[in-house]
Order: C-alpha cells, then structure tokens, then sequence
C-alpha cells in the first residue's frame, strides 16, 4: 500500500497517475530501491547493445565499442557525481567512494568489496560478479574478453577522472581457477607520483563537448535529516543507498539516469565513427528493443505500478530510467482510460547538440522503442508520433486499442533475457 504521509515521502507509485508526479514524491525506503533499480539499468542496456553489435561484427568490435563507451563516459559522470555528493580528494578513497556510486557496479548484483590500505593503495574486489556469470558459459576467450581486453583501459579511465597518475591493475582475474574461486576478482589501485598522466581519451573529449557533461541539476526541496546529506568524510566500504538523506538520494538517482544517459551518447559516438549514422540508429534501436520490456517490468515491480491501462503505462514513462529527469523535462496528460498524451518540454536536452543516444531516436515515427516501452505493460498498447517527424517539440499520443491484436515481444529482447539480470531480484531493504 502507498504511504500518504507527505513528510515521509510515498512507498511506490500505486496510487492515481499524477502528471506532475516526479521522484521528489518518493520515501526514502523507496529511492534506496529505484536507486539500486537506476543502477541495474546501466547493466540491461548493454546487455542490449554489445550481443548485436558481436552478430553483427564480431567480438573485437564488441571489445572496441564497449571500451570507447565506457572510456568516453565514465571520467566525465564520475566526476559528477563527486560533484553532487562532494566527495573530494585525490586519493584512493576518493576513487573507491565513486566505484561505490557507479552504474557498473550495480549494488547487489555486483556484491564488491573495499579496502584502502593506505592514502596511494587500495583494492576492491567481487565475491560475485553477474556480469561474469553472464559470460561463463560461452567459455574462456569471452571471459578473457570481458575481464581483460575490455576492462583494462576501462578501469584505468575511471580511476584517471579522479588522479592521472591512478592505475587499477588485477591481482587476480577470471578466467577462474578453480572455476568456483572465490571472490571472483580482486584489483589494486595505486597512486605512483612518478607515474606519467593518463591523458584524457579523445572519445572523452568528444562526449564532453555536450551539455550533458556540466548539467545542473534542480536541487530537490526535501529535508537532509533522514541520513547523509553527502557523501563528504571518511571513506565507509560498507557503504548503501540506504544511508543517504532523501535529498542526496533524489540527486543520486538523477546522476544515475545522467550516467546511462553519457553512455547512451558516447556508445552512439562510438557506432558512427565506426560504422556511419544509419548503422548506429539501427544498432541504438535494437538496443532499446531489447531493454524495453524487462526494464518496464522491473520499474512496475519496484513501484508497484500495477494494471494495464494507459495510467499505469504513463506512471511507467514518468521514471522510466531511458527519460533523464530534469535534463530531459516530460509532460503527461491522462485524456481517459485508453488514451493519454505525452511530449517534450523546453529543456536542456532539446538544446544539447547530436549524439543524445535514445533521445536521438525519439524522432522515428514509427516510434519502436517507445511502443516497446508502453506494449510491455499492455500488448494492445501503441504510440504514435503526432506532428510532423522532426518537430523540435514532439508529442505521443498512447493508445490501448482493446480490439488490437496483441504485439508480440521485440525479437531482440532475446538479448537481454539471456543475461541473469533478467531473473535477478533486488533483495528489499
């Protein structure tokens, strides 16, 4: 049942579709949870970008786009989170604080550890790693892949958004041996003065360049009293959601969303150098075929959003983690029952420049990914774009059609349901 009390915040969204519903009307108990929820996300979206991209190309293009995604984005998201939860410094605490805090490693489905030993060293490793349960089965060079071609430059590069002179090296990695040991990995960071700077990857560079990478969020009005209002202070390695305030969770979960956003953008600067814009919108669609219909799921379930009728699929849009909140503003209108509309407002995604990832493909007016989104909750559900294809203000009217065939699945959900996040449940706090 949803908590009315307003000082506390609601559970979950079971009640009425409000329009101007946004995460500031959420429980602590329940950002904690979409918060873990937000972080997965950035797990099931390439779980639907890196399989078409291996069919397509093959695996030293999955390793090429996957490194250049992760480089290109994660200096840049984790230097604003750090911002937003002023963390501060330059040593190995402050590193290991914004891997506490980081899409790719999503709580309880990565279960890491931490330990810094001193000011210049410190490690972390996973007792289990779901990535790694992911690419266990398809054998050692897939493993060897993941764990050592695609991880090597990435951790370096998250590390150098915090000291140049970091580097994350593997005390041991998969492939496992034996093949049940355990923790699955363990990496040390070290901070050598003599080290020469990592200098900042072009792709970086490239995906700086937008307004994404400085973006202010709106500070939430909400009281600090109920945790940490930061994440300022003493590194703590048991550290969770749960221990921030209402407020620093609502920015903690907006940072989210901008962390899958960057990666969305950088991924699709990446796909058209390679291989041209037309080849890119292919690949990003694809993707957001094959994410749209666990990642739906889970939202509802996380929120209680129960039922299949056009309120429940808009209370879904509203947080659904493939809309950034605030960077990308959203109007929502319930007309009846089985109909309701939904648009772009002014905002600063409409005025970034192009790669917006997803946010590039909100202009197809055959509207798949988004049907995807909506027919997840309802099969009958659809989409359409009215106005001209284009408009830099787009508006969708959603319609559940109760004499419609029922739309099957998007062939490429395949690719996520493959992973074990799609059977992984986030344990309640």
């Amino acid at each position: 049942m949803t908590t009315p009390a307003k000082s506390t915040g609601l559970d979950d969204y079971s009640s009425a579709f409000d329009p101007r519903f946004g995460l500031e009307r959420l429980s602590h108990a329940a950002l904690a949870r979409l918060g873990r929820e937000y972080m997965l996300f950035g797990h099931i979206r390439d779980r639907g970008l890196m399989p078409p991209i291996a069919a397509r190309f093959g695996v030293r293009a999955t390793e090429r786009i996957s490194i250049l995604e992760w480089m290109g984005a994660s200096p840049i998201y984790t230097q604003r989170m750090c911002r937003a939860m002023r963390i501060e410094g330059d040593d190995v605490a402050t590193i290991l604080k914004s891997l506490q805090l980081d899409v790719g490693f999503p709580h309880r489905y990565m279960d890491v550890g931490y330990e810094v030993e001193s000011e210049r060293v410190g490690f972390f490793w996973l007792n289990c790693c779901g990535a790694l349960l992911d690419v266990e089965p398809y054998g050692e060079k897939a493993v060897v892949s993941m764990c050592h071609a695609i991880e090597d430059p990435t951790f370096d590069a998250t590390a150098y958004a915090t000291n140049p002179r970091a580097r994350v090296r593997p005390v041991h990695r998969p492939p496992r041996s034996p093949a049940d040991r355990v923790p699955h990995c363990r990496w040390k960071i070290s901070i050598d003065p003599a080290n020469e700077p990592v200098p900042e990857p072009a792709i970086t560079r490239k995906v700086r360049a937008g307004r994404l990478a400085d973006f202010e969020l709106d500070p939430p009005g909400l009281p600090e009293d109920d945790g940490r209002r930061d994440y300022s202070g003493p590194f703590d390695p048991a550290f969770q959601l749960d221990h921030l305030s209402r407020r620093a969770l609502v920015v903690a979960c907006k940072e989210f969303l901008l962390q899958s956003q960057l990666l969305a953008r950088s991924s699709m600067l990446a796909l058209r150098e390679d291989y041209g814009e037309e080849t890119a919108r292919e690949l990003l669609t694809t993707q957001w075929l094959a994410l749209a219909p666990l990642s739906t799921r889970r939202l509802c379930q996380a929120l209680a959003i129960e039922g299949d009728g056009v309120a429940s699929i808009l209370k879904a849009l509203q947080l659904h983690p493939v809309f950034p909140a605030d960077y990308l503003r959203m109007g929502f209108e319930l007309v009846d029952a089985a109909r309701g509309n939904f648009w772009l407002e002014e905002c600063t995604a409409l005025g970034d420049d192009e790669p917006r990832g997803f946010l590039s493909l909100l202009d197809d007016p055959a509207c798949p990914g988004l049907n995807a989104m909506v027919q997840a909750i309802n099969p009958r559900a659809r989409c359409r774009l009215l106005g001209a294809p284009g408009s830099s203000r787009p508006r969708w009217e959603v319609i559940v059609d109760a004499q419609a065939e029922p739309a099957p699945e998007p062939a490429e959900a395949r690719f996520v349901a493959l992973s074990t996040v799609s059977r992984f449940q986030l344990e309640v706090s």
